[in-house]
Protein backbone atom coordinates (compact mmCIF):
# COMPACT_ATOMS: atom_id res chain seq x y z
CA UNK A 1 0.00 0.00 0.00
CA UNK A 2 2.15 3.40 -1.14
CA UNK A 3 -0.94 5.72 -1.00
CA UNK A 4 -1.94 7.45 2.08
CA UNK A 5 -5.15 6.10 3.48
CA UNK A 6 -8.54 8.44 3.64
CA UNK A 7 -9.64 8.60 7.77
CA UNK A 8 -8.77 11.43 10.16
CA UNK A 9 -5.95 10.16 11.75
CA UNK A 10 -7.26 12.77 14.67
CA UNK A 11 -9.06 9.30 15.16
CA UNK A 12 -6.24 7.95 17.20
CA UNK A 13 -3.67 11.04 17.61
CA UNK A 14 -4.91 13.16 20.88
CA UNK A 15 -3.33 16.30 21.25
CA UNK A 16 -3.65 17.19 24.96
CA UNK A 17 -2.54 21.26 24.58
CA UNK A 18 -1.86 21.11 28.57
CA UNK A 19 0.52 18.09 28.61
CA UNK A 20 4.10 18.85 29.47
CA UNK A 21 4.41 16.52 26.62
CA UNK A 22 5.52 18.27 23.23
CA UNK A 23 2.54 18.06 21.09
CA UNK A 24 5.32 16.64 18.46
CA UNK A 25 5.92 13.47 21.08
CA UNK A 26 2.14 13.05 21.25
CA UNK A 27 2.04 12.90 17.92
CA UNK A 28 4.90 10.73 17.60
CA UNK A 29 3.26 8.85 20.05
CA UNK A 30 0.05 8.04 18.44
CA UNK A 31 1.47 7.40 15.12
CA UNK A 32 3.52 4.40 16.71
CA UNK A 33 0.16 3.10 18.66
CA UNK A 34 -1.19 2.78 14.95
CA UNK A 35 1.83 1.10 13.86
CA UNK A 36 1.49 -1.36 16.81
CA UNK A 37 -1.81 -1.92 15.83
CA UNK A 38 -2.06 -2.56 12.28
CA UNK A 39 -3.40 0.82 11.56
CA UNK A 40 -0.59 1.87 9.86
CA UNK A 41 0.92 -1.29 7.68
CA UNK A 42 3.98 -1.82 6.34
CA UNK A 43 4.85 0.12 3.09
CA UNK A 44 2.13 2.51 3.70
CA UNK A 45 2.88 5.99 2.63
CA UNK A 46 2.06 8.49 5.77
CA UNK A 47 0.55 11.76 4.73
CA UNK A 48 2.71 14.87 3.92
CA UNK A 49 3.12 17.82 6.57
CA UNK A 50 0.88 19.94 4.93
CA UNK A 51 -1.86 17.45 4.57
CA UNK A 52 -1.44 16.13 8.61
CA UNK A 53 -1.09 19.54 9.88
CA UNK A 54 -4.12 20.31 8.56
CA UNK A 55 -5.83 17.22 9.66
CA UNK A 56 -4.06 17.92 13.09
CA UNK A 57 -4.73 21.62 13.26
CA UNK A 58 -1.28 21.90 14.27
CA UNK A 59 1.59 23.77 12.69
CA UNK A 60 3.78 21.93 9.44
CA UNK A 61 7.23 22.24 11.43
CA UNK A 62 5.18 20.13 14.20
CA UNK A 63 4.66 17.41 11.66
CA UNK A 64 8.19 17.38 10.37
CA UNK A 65 9.91 17.05 13.84
CA UNK A 66 7.73 14.16 14.71
CA UNK A 67 7.97 12.27 11.61
CA UNK A 68 12.07 12.84 12.12
CA UNK A 69 11.69 11.45 15.68
CA UNK A 70 9.52 8.61 14.10
CA UNK A 71 12.83 7.47 11.67
CA UNK A 72 14.76 8.22 14.00
CA UNK A 73 13.33 5.61 16.63
CA UNK A 74 13.37 3.34 13.34
CA UNK A 75 9.57 3.10 12.62
CA UNK A 76 9.11 5.00 9.05
CA UNK A 77 11.74 5.53 6.29
CA UNK A 78 11.80 9.28 4.86
CA UNK A 79 12.50 9.62 1.15
CA UNK A 80 13.32 12.44 -0.25
CA UNK A 81 10.69 13.86 -2.96
CA UNK A 82 8.98 10.40 -2.07
CA UNK A 83 7.42 11.20 1.34
CA UNK A 84 6.81 8.82 4.70
CA UNK A 85 7.00 5.34 4.37
CA UNK A 86 6.23 2.82 7.34
CA UNK A 87 8.98 0.27 7.52
CA UNK A 88 8.01 -3.31 7.90
CA UNK A 89 8.93 -5.98 11.15
CA UNK A 90 12.14 -6.70 9.95
CA UNK A 91 13.38 -3.38 8.70
CA UNK A 92 12.63 -1.81 12.00
CA UNK A 93 16.22 -1.20 13.77
CA UNK A 94 16.34 -1.02 17.48
CA UNK A 95 12.69 -1.90 17.70
CA UNK A 96 11.71 -4.09 20.31
CA UNK A 97 8.30 -5.47 18.17
CA UNK A 98 6.37 -8.15 17.19
CA UNK A 99 3.38 -8.74 15.22
CA UNK A 100 1.96 -10.86 18.34
CA UNK A 101 1.93 -7.83 20.18
CA UNK A 102 0.32 -5.99 17.60
CA UNK A 103 -2.18 -8.73 18.21
CA UNK A 104 -3.36 -7.09 21.21
CA UNK A 105 -1.51 -10.16 23.20
CA UNK A 106 -0.49 -7.60 25.53
CA UNK A 107 1.99 -8.25 28.31
CA UNK A 108 1.41 -10.55 31.00
CA UNK A 109 -0.79 -9.28 34.12
CA UNK A 110 1.18 -11.50 36.33
CA UNK A 111 4.76 -11.43 37.68
CA UNK A 112 6.37 -15.62 37.40
CA UNK A 113 8.38 -14.36 40.92
CA UNK A 114 7.03 -13.52 43.71
CA UNK A 115 7.80 -9.94 45.72
CA UNK A 116 6.74 -7.82 48.45
CA UNK A 117 3.42 -6.14 48.22
CA UNK A 118 3.23 -2.46 50.08
CA UNK A 119 -0.28 -1.52 51.57
CA UNK A 120 1.43 1.52 53.00
CA UNK A 121 3.06 2.97 49.99
CA UNK A 122 -0.14 2.82 48.30
CA UNK A 123 -0.38 6.98 46.35
CA UNK A 124 -2.74 8.70 48.88
CA UNK A 125 -3.45 11.39 45.81
CA UNK A 126 -6.13 11.75 44.16
CA UNK A 127 -6.62 13.61 40.59
CA UNK A 128 -9.23 15.43 38.64
CA UNK A 129 -10.33 17.33 35.56
CA UNK A 130 -12.82 18.77 37.61
CA UNK A 131 -12.51 22.87 37.22
CA UNK A 132 -13.12 23.65 40.88
CA UNK A 133 -10.59 21.74 42.92
CA UNK A 134 -9.40 21.60 47.01
CA UNK A 135 -6.04 20.46 47.48
CA UNK A 136 -3.96 20.41 51.08
CA UNK A 137 -2.01 23.35 50.45
CA UNK A 138 0.45 23.37 47.24
CA UNK A 139 1.62 26.95 45.19
CA UNK A 140 0.10 28.32 42.60
CA UNK A 141 2.81 26.83 39.39
CA UNK A 142 1.17 29.42 37.44
CA UNK A 143 2.72 32.84 39.55
CA UNK A 144 5.99 31.33 38.30
CA UNK A 145 8.09 33.53 35.17
CA UNK A 146 8.04 29.99 33.18
CA UNK A 147 9.87 31.92 30.73
CA UNK A 148 12.71 33.25 32.99
CA UNK A 149 13.60 29.76 34.08
CA UNK A 150 13.65 28.68 30.62
CA UNK A 151 15.84 31.06 29.77
CA UNK A 152 18.44 30.19 32.69
CA UNK A 153 18.10 26.44 32.38
CA UNK A 154 18.83 26.77 28.74
CA UNK A 155 21.66 29.15 28.99
CA UNK A 156 23.11 26.73 31.45
CA UNK A 157 23.34 24.23 28.80
CA UNK A 158 24.72 26.15 25.80
CA UNK A 159 27.46 27.06 28.51
CA UNK A 160 30.87 25.17 27.00
CA UNK A 161 32.28 25.43 31.00
CA UNK A 162 29.21 23.59 32.08
CA UNK A 163 29.86 20.52 29.45
CA UNK A 164 31.92 18.36 31.53
CA UNK A 165 30.28 18.65 34.68
CA UNK A 166 27.24 16.52 32.69
CA UNK A 167 28.93 13.77 33.05
CA UNK A 168 29.74 11.25 36.13
CA UNK A 169 31.87 13.10 38.74
CA UNK A 170 32.92 12.08 41.64
CA UNK A 171 30.88 14.57 43.58
CA UNK A 172 27.25 14.78 42.85
CA UNK A 173 25.37 17.80 42.27
CA UNK A 174 26.78 21.19 42.32
CA UNK A 175 29.39 22.84 44.32
CA UNK A 176 27.82 26.04 43.33
CA UNK A 177 24.44 25.35 43.95
CA UNK A 178 25.52 24.30 47.60
CA UNK A 179 27.32 27.26 47.90
CA UNK A 180 24.20 29.79 46.62
CA UNK A 181 21.97 27.72 48.94
CA UNK A 182 23.87 28.25 52.08
CA UNK A 183 23.53 31.72 51.01
CA UNK A 184 20.26 31.73 50.76
CA UNK A 185 20.24 29.68 54.06
CA UNK A 186 22.43 31.97 56.38
CA UNK A 187 21.08 35.07 54.78
CA UNK A 188 17.18 33.70 55.59
CA UNK A 189 17.59 31.72 58.24
CA UNK A 190 20.45 32.77 59.88
CA UNK A 191 21.73 29.10 59.79
CA UNK A 192 25.73 29.56 59.68
CA UNK A 193 26.29 26.49 57.23
CA UNK A 194 28.54 25.58 54.79
CA UNK A 195 28.09 23.26 52.24
CA UNK A 196 29.71 20.40 54.22
CA UNK A 197 26.40 20.95 56.33
CA UNK A 198 24.57 20.09 53.31
CA UNK A 199 22.35 17.54 51.54
CA UNK A 200 20.60 17.97 48.65
CA UNK A 201 18.04 15.84 47.09
CA UNK A 202 15.02 16.41 44.92
CA UNK A 203 12.29 16.02 47.21
CA UNK A 204 11.58 16.44 51.32
CA UNK A 205 10.08 12.86 50.77
CA UNK A 206 13.39 11.80 48.96
CA UNK A 207 15.50 13.37 51.66
CA UNK A 208 13.07 12.14 54.91
CA UNK A 209 13.31 8.53 53.01
CA UNK A 210 17.16 8.81 52.74
CA UNK A 211 17.47 10.19 56.54
CA UNK A 212 15.34 7.38 57.67
CA UNK A 213 17.63 4.61 56.28
CA UNK A 214 20.82 5.87 58.32
CA UNK A 215 18.82 6.98 61.31
CA UNK A 216 16.12 4.27 61.66
CA UNK A 217 16.07 0.30 62.37
CA UNK A 218 13.14 -1.68 62.66
CA UNK A 219 10.97 -1.44 65.78
CA UNK A 220 12.53 2.07 66.83
CA UNK A 221 10.10 4.56 68.03
CA UNK A 222 8.88 7.91 66.60
CA UNK A 223 6.90 10.19 67.71
CA UNK A 224 4.74 12.03 65.62
CA UNK A 225 1.85 14.03 66.09
CA UNK A 226 -2.16 12.73 66.58
CA UNK A 227 -2.42 13.97 63.25
CA UNK A 228 0.31 14.21 61.47
CA UNK A 229 1.99 14.49 57.72
CA UNK A 230 1.11 11.18 55.83
CA UNK A 231 3.63 10.59 53.39
CA UNK A 232 6.13 11.42 56.58
CA UNK A 233 4.37 8.32 58.54
CA UNK A 234 4.41 6.05 55.46
CA UNK A 235 7.87 6.47 55.45
CA UNK A 236 8.45 5.80 58.88
CA UNK A 237 6.39 2.94 58.90
CA UNK A 238 8.17 1.47 55.46
CA UNK A 239 11.62 1.46 57.65
CA UNK A 240 9.70 -0.90 59.84
CA UNK A 241 9.48 2.03 62.78
CA UNK A 242 6.73 1.83 65.33
CA UNK A 243 5.23 5.09 65.35
CA UNK A 244 3.94 6.91 68.82
CA UNK A 245 1.29 9.62 68.95
CA UNK A 246 1.07 12.51 70.93
CA UNK A 247 -1.54 15.53 71.16
CA UNK A 248 -1.26 18.49 69.11
CA UNK A 249 -2.59 21.72 70.27
CA UNK A 250 -2.89 25.27 69.45
CA UNK A 251 0.79 25.61 70.73
CA UNK A 252 2.09 22.44 68.56
CA UNK A 253 3.24 19.39 69.69
CA UNK A 254 2.46 19.05 73.34
CA UNK A 255 5.53 18.32 75.41
CA UNK A 256 4.00 17.09 78.69
CA UNK A 257 2.99 14.20 76.78
CA UNK A 258 5.91 13.28 75.20
CA UNK A 259 7.68 13.32 78.48
CA UNK A 260 5.59 10.80 79.59
CA UNK A 261 6.12 8.69 76.42
CA UNK A 262 10.10 9.14 76.80
CA UNK A 263 9.73 7.88 80.91
CA UNK A 264 7.73 4.87 79.45
CA UNK A 265 9.51 4.04 75.76
CA UNK A 266 13.35 4.67 73.89
CA UNK A 267 12.12 7.05 71.71
CA UNK A 268 14.40 7.34 68.84
CA UNK A 269 13.25 9.97 67.06
CA UNK A 270 10.45 12.90 67.23
CA UNK A 271 9.07 14.66 63.95
CA UNK A 272 8.13 17.81 64.18
CA UNK A 273 7.11 21.17 62.35
CA UNK A 274 7.59 24.05 64.45
CA UNK A 275 6.55 26.84 62.47
CA UNK A 276 3.27 25.14 61.14
CA UNK A 277 2.18 21.61 61.86
CA UNK A 278 0.94 19.36 59.79
CA UNK A 279 -2.24 19.56 58.98
CA UNK A 280 -3.28 21.74 61.74
CA UNK A 281 -0.77 24.85 60.46
CA UNK A 282 -0.32 25.52 64.27
CA UNK A 283 2.97 27.12 65.72
CA UNK A 284 4.68 25.45 68.18
CA UNK A 285 5.58 28.23 71.09
CA UNK A 286 8.79 29.11 71.92
CA UNK A 287 8.67 27.25 75.41
CA UNK A 288 7.87 24.23 73.60
CA UNK A 289 10.35 24.34 71.45
CA UNK A 290 12.81 24.75 74.31
CA UNK A 291 11.56 22.13 76.52
CA UNK A 292 11.57 19.95 72.75
CA UNK A 293 15.29 20.21 72.89
CA UNK A 294 15.78 19.95 76.26
CA UNK A 295 14.14 16.05 75.92
CA UNK A 296 15.96 15.22 73.31
CA UNK A 297 18.96 16.14 75.52
CA UNK A 298 17.58 14.03 78.23
CA UNK A 299 16.14 11.02 76.41
CA UNK A 300 18.76 10.92 73.64
CA UNK A 301 16.48 11.31 70.57
CA UNK A 302 17.05 12.33 67.07
CA UNK A 303 14.53 16.12 66.34
CA UNK A 304 13.70 15.57 62.74
CA UNK A 305 12.43 19.58 62.09
CA UNK A 306 10.66 19.82 58.92
CA UNK A 307 10.34 23.34 57.46
CA UNK A 308 8.87 22.79 53.90
CA UNK A 309 6.93 26.00 54.76
CA UNK A 310 9.31 28.30 55.97
CA UNK A 311 9.35 30.37 52.91
CA UNK A 312 5.33 31.01 53.08
CA UNK A 313 5.66 32.89 56.20
CA UNK A 314 3.90 35.87 56.23
CA UNK A 315 4.69 38.34 59.10
CA UNK A 316 7.68 40.24 59.04
CA UNK A 317 9.49 38.20 61.69
CA UNK A 318 10.28 34.74 61.14
CA UNK A 319 10.26 32.19 64.09
CA UNK A 320 13.99 31.00 64.98
CA UNK A 321 14.52 27.21 63.57
CA UNK A 322 14.76 24.75 66.14
CA UNK A 323 18.41 23.65 64.33
CA UNK A 324 19.35 27.23 65.10
CA UNK A 325 18.69 26.78 68.76
CA UNK A 326 20.49 23.02 69.49
CA UNK A 327 23.59 23.33 71.28
CA UNK A 328 23.54 19.66 71.04
CA UNK A 329 23.25 18.23 67.25
CA UNK A 330 19.98 16.92 68.35
CA UNK A 331 18.56 18.53 65.34
CA UNK A 332 18.46 17.34 62.02
CA UNK A 333 16.80 19.91 59.47
CA UNK A 334 14.83 19.27 56.26
CA UNK A 335 13.16 21.74 53.86
CA UNK A 336 12.44 22.90 50.63
CA UNK A 337 14.16 25.26 48.20
CA UNK A 338 11.62 26.49 45.04
CA UNK A 339 8.30 25.11 46.00
CA UNK A 340 6.97 28.37 44.91
CA UNK A 341 8.21 27.93 41.68
CA UNK A 342 7.42 24.98 39.09
CA UNK A 343 7.73 21.65 40.90
CA UNK A 344 10.81 20.90 38.28
CA UNK A 345 12.71 23.73 39.77
CA UNK A 346 12.89 22.83 43.16
CA UNK A 347 15.20 20.88 45.17
CA UNK A 348 15.12 19.26 49.04
CA UNK A 349 18.01 19.90 51.85
CA UNK A 350 19.00 18.48 54.79
CA UNK A 351 21.32 20.38 56.60
CA UNK A 352 23.17 18.33 60.10
CA UNK A 353 26.42 17.34 61.71
CA UNK A 354 29.28 16.90 59.18
CA UNK A 355 29.17 13.22 59.63
CA UNK A 356 25.55 12.44 59.62
CA UNK A 357 25.67 14.70 56.29
CA UNK A 358 28.65 12.14 55.05
CA UNK A 359 26.29 9.34 55.85
CA UNK A 360 23.55 10.72 54.23
CA UNK A 361 25.52 11.36 50.60
CA UNK A 362 26.15 7.76 50.69
CA UNK A 363 22.49 6.80 50.73
CA UNK A 364 21.60 9.40 48.25
CA UNK A 365 24.14 8.95 45.66
CA UNK A 366 22.71 5.46 45.63
CA UNK A 367 19.47 6.07 44.58
CA UNK A 368 20.25 9.58 42.37
CA UNK A 369 23.72 8.91 41.37
CA UNK A 370 24.37 12.44 39.77
CA UNK A 371 21.17 14.81 40.69
CA UNK A 372 19.94 17.11 38.25
CA UNK A 373 22.89 19.32 37.79
CA UNK A 374 21.71 21.91 34.86
CA UNK A 375 18.49 22.81 36.98
CA UNK A 376 20.74 22.95 40.81
CA UNK A 377 23.04 25.47 38.19
CA UNK A 378 20.00 27.40 37.40
CA UNK A 379 18.28 27.52 40.43
CA UNK A 380 22.16 28.39 41.96
CA UNK A 381 22.02 31.50 39.49
CA UNK A 382 18.33 32.76 40.79
CA UNK A 383 19.72 32.95 44.25
CA UNK A 384 22.69 34.74 43.28
CA UNK A 385 20.67 37.18 40.98
CA UNK A 386 18.15 37.39 44.10
CA UNK A 387 15.66 36.39 41.32
CA UNK A 388 14.47 33.68 43.64
CA UNK A 389 13.94 36.14 46.01
CA UNK A 390 11.91 38.63 43.95
CA UNK A 391 9.70 35.77 42.94
CA UNK A 392 8.81 34.33 46.08
CA UNK A 393 8.51 38.15 47.71
CA UNK A 394 5.69 38.46 44.54
CA UNK A 395 4.36 35.27 45.76
CA UNK A 396 3.61 35.76 49.26
CA UNK A 397 1.48 39.21 48.43
CA UNK A 398 -0.51 36.67 45.93
CA UNK A 399 -1.07 34.43 49.12
CA UNK A 400 -1.63 36.53 51.81
CA UNK A 401 -4.45 38.23 49.66
CA UNK A 402 -6.08 34.68 48.98
CA UNK A 403 -5.67 33.40 52.89
CA UNK A 404 -7.63 36.30 54.09
CA UNK A 405 -10.30 36.05 51.48
CA UNK A 406 -10.17 32.56 51.85
CA UNK A 407 -10.61 33.06 56.18
CA UNK A 408 -13.45 35.75 54.75
CA UNK A 409 -15.50 32.86 53.03
CA UNK A 410 -15.64 31.03 55.63
CA UNK A 411 -16.24 33.57 58.05
CA UNK A 412 -18.89 34.33 56.14
CA UNK A 413 -20.85 31.14 54.48
CA UNK A 414 -19.43 28.23 57.20
CA UNK A 415 -19.32 30.03 60.23
CA UNK A 416 -22.43 28.35 61.85
CA UNK A 417 -20.79 24.89 60.74
CA UNK A 418 -16.67 25.71 61.25
CA UNK A 419 -14.49 27.35 63.45
CA UNK A 420 -10.84 27.74 62.46
CA UNK A 421 -7.66 30.04 62.49
CA UNK A 422 -5.97 32.32 59.94
CA UNK A 423 -2.59 31.05 59.81
CA UNK A 424 0.77 32.72 59.91
CA UNK A 425 2.67 30.45 58.04
CA UNK A 426 1.67 27.66 54.88
CA UNK A 427 -0.92 27.66 52.26
CA UNK A 428 -3.47 25.85 53.84
CA UNK A 429 -6.29 27.10 56.69
CA UNK A 430 -7.41 24.06 59.42
CA UNK A 431 -11.15 24.33 59.64
CA UNK A 432 -12.86 22.25 62.39
CA UNK A 433 -16.29 21.13 62.56
CA UNK A 434 -18.54 22.38 65.63
CA UNK A 435 -20.18 18.90 65.46
CA UNK A 436 -19.94 16.10 63.75
CA UNK A 437 -20.28 15.92 60.01
CA UNK A 438 -20.35 13.05 57.16
CA UNK A 439 -17.33 14.69 55.32
CA UNK A 440 -17.05 12.16 53.23
CA UNK A 441 -20.74 11.83 52.35
CA UNK A 442 -20.44 15.92 51.53
CA UNK A 443 -17.44 15.32 49.26
CA UNK A 444 -19.57 12.90 47.41
CA UNK A 445 -22.19 15.13 46.81
CA UNK A 446 -19.90 18.37 46.24
CA UNK A 447 -18.35 15.94 43.25
CA UNK A 448 -21.68 16.25 41.73
CA UNK A 449 -21.93 19.97 41.68
CA UNK A 450 -18.44 20.46 40.37
CA UNK A 451 -16.11 20.49 42.99
CA UNK A 452 -13.91 17.66 44.02
CA UNK A 453 -12.66 17.08 47.62
CA UNK A 454 -10.08 14.57 47.88
CA UNK A 455 -9.65 12.37 50.73
CA UNK A 456 -6.62 12.98 51.46
CA UNK A 457 -8.04 16.26 53.02
CA UNK A 458 -10.27 15.34 55.23
CA UNK A 459 -10.19 14.40 58.97
CA UNK A 460 -12.29 12.53 60.65
CA UNK A 461 -12.35 10.11 63.64
CA UNK A 462 -14.33 9.61 66.58
CA UNK A 463 -12.55 13.04 68.19
CA UNK A 464 -11.82 15.02 65.21
CA UNK A 465 -14.03 16.52 61.86
CA UNK A 466 -12.30 18.80 60.17
CA UNK A 467 -10.77 19.74 56.74
CA UNK A 468 -7.32 21.23 55.56
CA UNK A 469 -8.05 23.44 52.43
CA UNK A 470 -5.22 24.66 50.73
CA UNK A 471 -5.49 28.16 49.43
CA UNK A 472 -2.37 28.51 47.51
CA UNK A 473 -3.84 27.83 43.77
CA UNK A 474 -7.19 28.88 44.31
CA UNK A 475 -7.82 31.89 42.22
CA UNK A 476 -10.14 34.32 44.03
CA UNK A 477 -13.92 33.18 42.15
CA UNK A 478 -13.06 29.76 42.06
CA UNK A 479 -12.70 30.26 45.89
CA UNK A 480 -15.70 31.67 46.20
CA UNK A 481 -17.99 28.93 43.78
CA UNK A 482 -16.12 26.36 46.22
CA UNK A 483 -17.08 27.58 49.34
CA UNK A 484 -20.76 28.21 48.29
CA UNK A 485 -20.98 24.71 47.20
CA UNK A 486 -19.91 23.66 50.88
CA UNK A 487 -22.59 26.25 52.47
CA UNK A 488 -25.34 24.75 49.78
CA UNK A 489 -24.73 21.12 50.37
CA UNK A 490 -24.90 21.38 54.24
CA UNK A 491 -27.52 23.44 54.09
CA UNK A 492 -29.85 21.82 51.99
CA UNK A 493 -28.33 17.79 53.61
CA UNK A 494 -29.24 17.95 57.27
CA UNK A 495 -28.35 13.92 56.84
CA UNK A 496 -24.84 14.90 56.87
CA UNK A 497 -25.38 15.81 60.66
CA UNK A 498 -26.57 12.26 61.87
CA UNK A 499 -23.93 10.54 63.97
CA UNK A 500 -24.91 7.33 63.00
CA UNK A 501 -22.89 5.34 60.63
CA UNK A 502 -20.39 8.14 60.62
CA UNK A 503 -17.33 6.86 57.70
CA UNK A 504 -13.99 7.48 59.35
CA UNK A 505 -12.62 9.81 56.96
CA UNK A 506 -8.80 9.91 57.00
CA UNK A 507 -6.31 9.43 59.95
CA UNK A 508 -3.06 10.52 59.11
CA UNK A 509 -1.42 9.39 61.58
CA UNK A 510 -1.73 5.53 60.47
CA UNK A 511 -1.79 5.42 56.71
Amino acid sequence: MTSPLKFSYQSFIQIDKESTLPVYMQITQGLIYAIQKGICVADQKLPGTRVLSKDLSVHRNTITKAYAELQDQGWVEIKQKRGVFVLAVNQRKGVKYTQKFAKDQGFAHHAGFSFKKSNLLSNPFEYTNSALVFNHGIPDVSLTQIQELVQLYSANIKRKSNQNKLGYSQEKGSNYFKKQLCNYLNFSRALHINKQNLMVSRSLEMSLYVLCQVILEPLDKVVVGELSYFAANMIFQNTGAKILQIKVDRYGLCTKDLRVLCQNHSIRAVYVSPQAHYPTTSSMSRKRQTELLELAQQYNFIIIEDATDYDFTYSSTKDVALVKQDKNARVVYIGSFGRSLVPGFRASFIVGALDIILELDKYSNLIDRQGDILMELALGEMIEEGTAVRHLNRSLQVYIKRRDNLAYLLDKCLKDYFTFTIPNTGLAIWIVAKKPINLLKMSYIAQKKGLFIPKNILYQNKDTTAMRIGFGNLELDHMKQSIEIIAQILKENPSLFSTKNQLISNNSSKC
